[in-house]
C-alpha cells in the first residue's frame, strides 16, 4: 500500500483539495504508474459539479503521462519502466462492439478492480477510471499506452494530453468525421477540444478550416492552429459566414465543440448537401434539440457524436506521437501553464473563464531520456 499526494473533491461543488490517499499495489491485469503529468480537463470540473454522476468523492485527473513502477500477473504488454500515455479506453476484446470489429466503441472497457481510498478507508471514484491528480495511481494494464523512443523531460506535458481533451478533437475530425484530403471543415468552438480539432483537419490535408468562436485572442489561437478562415459569431451570422468561405455551399464537415443547441443547430445548417456534422462537445443532461426530419432527410450526409474521437489508444496515440516529433502537430502549443498539485482548483477558474488551452499539473520528475 502507497501512501501519496493527490487532488480530490468530496462533495457536489466543493473545491479540490490536496489529500493523502491510499493506493494499493497492481493486482492481476493491473498496473502502478508513477504519474509525471496530467493536465487539467473540462471533464474534470464535469466531476467536481456532479455532472457526471453523484458518486463521490472523486478522485480527479486523467489527461496523463507517466512512468509504470509496478504490474500484477499476467501483465505482458508493458513493464516496469515504460514510459505511458494513461487512457480510458482499455478495450475488452470480447463485447459485442470488439467482435465486430470496432474495438473503438468498447462497450467494457476495464478499468482498475481495486479501489484507491482516503485514509480512513473511505473508497474514491477515480475520475474516468483514472484519477491521475496523484504521486501515483492504479489502473487497468490496458489503459497504459507505451510511448516508444526517447522523450525530453520538458514532453511530457504535451504527450499526455492525447489522453483526452487533444485527441478527442483530433479524433472527431480524423475518425468519426473521416476527413479526407481537399475538404472542407468548420469548428465551432475553439477551446482545448476545438482547437485539437482544427489541428486535426490540418493533419488530415483538408484545404478550408474555419474556425468559429465568439472570442478573438481563441480565434488567435485557431490561426496558429491552423484555421484558414475565422468568424466571430458575435459579429456574424456562422452559417452564412461559413458558406461564404465554401463557395456558398456549406463545410464538408463541421465539428460541434461546444455541444448546446443553438451552435448544434448552426452546425447542422452550415454543412453542405451530404455533408457530416460531428457533435464532439459534452452536451449537459437534458439539452434537446428539435430535429427538421425534412431536413435530415433531404440534406442527407450523417450527423455522429464522437466518443473520445472514436479513438483507439494503441492505434491512434503512437500515430500522433510521431506526428509531434516530425513537426505536424503542435502539441507543445495546447500546453498554456505548468502548475504543482496544489494549484489545480485555481486552474479550474482559469478554465472556465476560458484563459487557457490547457493548464498541466507536474507531479513526479520525468525520468532520464
Amino acid at each position: 500500500m502507497h501512501e501519496v499526494k493527490a487532488v480530490v473533491v468530496k462533495e457536489k461543488n466543493a473545491p479540490a483539495t490536496v489529500e493523502t490517499i491510499l493506493v494499493p499495489d497492481p493486482g492481476p491485469g493491473e498496473a502502478l504508474v508513477d504519474v509525471v503529468t496530467c493536465g487539467v480537463c473540462q471533464t474534470d470540473l464535469h466531476y467536481k459539479v456532479g455532472g457526471v454522476s453523484d458518486d463521490f468523492p472523486f478522485l480527479l485527473g486523467h489527461e496523463a503521462s507517466g512512468v509504470v513502477s509496478a504490474v500484477g500477473e499476467g501483465v505482458t504488454e508493458i513493464a516496469v519502466g515504460d514510459r505511458v500515455i494513461l487512457n480510458w479506453r482499455a478495450v475488452c476484446g470480447q463485447c459485442r462492439a470488439c467482435r465486430k470489429g470496432q474495438p473503438w466503441y468498447c462497450f467494457a472497457t476495464h478499468n482498475a478492480m481495486q479501489r484507491m481510498t482516503l485514509q480512513d478507508g473511505t473508497e474514491l471514484s477515480p475520475a474516468l477510471g483514472i484519477g491521475a491528480f496523484a504521486e501515483k495511481t492504479l489502473v487497468a494494464a490496458g489503459q497504459c499506452t507505451r510511448i516508444e523512443g526517447d522523450i525530453a523531460p520538458e514532453q511530457y506535458a504535451a504527450l499526455g494530453l492525447l489522453g483526452c481533451g487533444v485527441m478527442a478533437g483530433i479524433g472527431a475530425v480524423l475518425n468519426t468525421g473521416a476527413v479526407q484530403r481537399g475538404e472542407s471543415v468548420a469548428v465551432i468552438g475553439c477551446g482545448g477540444v476545438g482547437t485539437a480539432a482544427i489541428a486535426g483537419a490540418v493533419l488530415a490535408g483538408a484545404t478550408t478550416i474555419i474556425a468559429v468562436d465568439l472570442d478573438d485572442e481563441k480565434l488567435a489561437t485557431a490561426r496558429r492552429f491552423g484555421a484558414t478562415h475565422t468568424v466571430n459569431s458575435r459579429e456574424q451570422d456562422p452559417v452564412e459566414a461559413i458558406r461564404e468561405h465554401t463557395g456558398g455551399f456549406g463545410a464538408d464537415v463541421v465539428v460541434d465543440a461546444v455541444g448546446v443547441a443553438a451552435t448544434f443547430a448552426q452546425a447542422f445548417e452550415a454543412r453542405d448537401l451530404a455533408g457530416r456534422v460531428v457533435l464532439v462537445g459534452v452536451p449537459d443532461p437534458g439539452t434537446t434539440w428539435e430535429i427538421p426530419l425534412d431536413q435530415v432527410f433531404g440534406r442527407g450526409g450523417a450527423i455522429k457524436s464522437a466518443w473520445y474521437g472514436d479513438t483507439l489508444p494503441s492505434r491512434d496515440f503512437p500515430m500522433l506521437v510521431e506526428q509531434y516529433r516530425l513537426g505536424r502537430l503542435d502539441l507543445d502549443g495546447f500546453v498554456t501553464e505548468r502548475i504543482g498539485i496544489d494549484d489545480v482548483e485555481p486552474a479550474f477558474d482559469k478554465m472556465a473563464a476560458g484563459k487557457v488551452l490547457r493548464s498541466v499539473v507536474e507531479i513526479n520528475d520525468p525520468p532520464a531520456s
